[in-house]
């Protein structure tokens, strides 16, 4: 038994010694031809990592809303959008009231908290700093909602919405442009002419900027949010927006323009929805509002996922494809080179399978070395374009390994008619080849 699995391990080794020094025999055709796995390696796994990373974001941008939230929005009808466009002095009312609050939490089952904002934008001004931002009137519970965390100072508390506090909490982006060189708790900003002390700042949003920007009212997303006590919000600003364009105004009433609804337990998010649409339907016949649901979004950008990975993996897959057939051209042309040298090894007493095997072993080392030198480029590659790029990139582990075997399959599979050519040759008239 152990003479035997020595022969046989002696007789593997020689077969690739021989499959190497044939190939070194031929070192451009060999590194040209390993290119085509290479290429097709590293675009599968590249590829791949750029779509892994995009889908990536756009999960966690839908998870920063929160999985077990149903957020209401306000919305134009669109009748009143095309009233507003004719000129004239018009006012409107629309969207979601304090009223539907009560509703949706004496009627919906299983929900627990319920979070509702008033947004206006204007110019904050600190000094001779001014930037545009998106003024939030809000409750205490709105950052434990929407997954946001305190850098320093404290969030709105129930004091502050009591007595209608004139203090604010600033989104980091919004303090870098209004205190460059300083600290901001403390200081004193102003909108119109109110001003609020800055009691808190919140950490950048990174990927929850554009999570944020799903569960917009307006037209465009303001990146720069400033928070105040809802019941401040309604005692300074009111209700009412007016926008006046020549001798015409043009005035909007609106108690809330968005609620975000959170339910206790996730398998009832479906329905929660459900009957908050149906809900509101009622007492909103012009349909001015939108229900979104951050879970039924995941479920879709899970969908997306697939699909996505799919067309990128198909479309790649092509390249290695395109490789293994360069393989086999390059082995069928290895064949007639080496026809005499198949005939001295037959007459010799080499068997079928012996040629069979000598030829394979040559196919599977060039598309092993073309399938490592691909997963090396395939990690460095998206790792190059994530510090150049503010893309994010992730290189999955089964990625590499689908990449790789499907390369070496590549090449055995391409390699076997080749090698059977070589295989049926007859000694006699592989001697007489020229």
């Amino acid at each position: 038994m152990a003479d035997s699995r020595r022969h046989s391990f002696s007789h593997v080794g020689r077969v690739v010694t021989l499959g190497v020094k044939s190939l070194m025999l031929h070192r451009l055709r060999s590194l040209l031809t390993t290119l085509g796995m290479v290429f097709g390696v590293c675009s599968v796994i590249a590829m791949l990592a750029i779509g892994e990373g995009a889908n990536y974001e756009a999960q966690e941008q839908i998870k920063g809303l929160g999985s077990q939230n149903v957020i209401l929005k306000s919305i134009k009808p669109a009748e009143e959008e095309a009233r507003t466009q004719r000129p004239g002095s018009t006012i409107i009312s629309y969207g979601l009231t304090y009223e539907d609050i009560r509703a949706i939490h004496d009627t919906v089952p299983g929900v627990s908290v319920i979070v509702p904002d008033r947004r206006r934008r204007d110019f904050v001004y600190q000094t001779r700093h001014s930037v545009e931002a998106e003024i939030v009137g809000t409750v205490p519970w709105y950052p434990t909602l929407r997954n946001r965390s305190l850098q320093e100072g404290r969030f709105i508390n129930d004091d502050d919405v009591a007595r209608q506090a004139k203090i604010c909490v600033l989104e980091q982006e919004l303090v870098r442009s209004l205190f460059p060189i300083s600290i901001a708790l403390g200081k004193t900003v102003r909108v119109g002419r109110h001003y609020f002390e800055v009691v808190g700042v919140l950490q950048p949003r990174a990927g929850q900027a554009s999570a944020d920007s799903l569960s917009e009212t307006g037209a465009e997303a303001v990146p720069n949010r400033f928070f105040i006590p809802l019941t401040t919000a309604r005692a300074l600003f009111g209700e009412m927006s007016v926008r006046r364009t020549g001798r015409t105004f043009q005035a909007e009433e609106v108690q809330l323009h968005e609620v975000t609804v959170k339910v206790d337990e996730l398998e009832n998010v479906e329905g929660a929805a459900l009957v908050i649409r149906n809900l509101l339907a009622r007492t909103h016949p012009r349909k001015d509002f939108e229900v979104v649901v951050p879970m039924e979004l995941l479920q879709q950008a899970e969908r997306t996922k697939r699909i996505f990975n799919t067309v990128l993996g198909s479309i790649a897959a092509i390249s290695l494809v395109v490789g293994g057939i360069g393989i086999m051209n390059i082995m069928l042309a290895s064949v007639s080179e080496r026809t005499r040298e198949i005939g001295i090894r037959r007459a010799l007493g080499a068997r079928r399978r012996d040629i069979v095997s000598q030829f394979l072993v040559e196919t599977a080392m060039l598309s092993s070395a073309g399938g490592l030198l691909g997963v090396v480029l395939g990690i460095v590659i998206p790792t190059i374009v994530g510090m150049l790029t503010d893309m994010v990139t992730i290189v999955t582990w089964w990625s590499l390994i689908v990449a790789f075997g499907i390369s070496s399959l590549t090449g055995v599979v391409f390699g076997l008619y080749p090698a059977y050519q070589a295989a049926q040759m007859h000694p006699v008239e592989a001697l007489r080849h020229e």
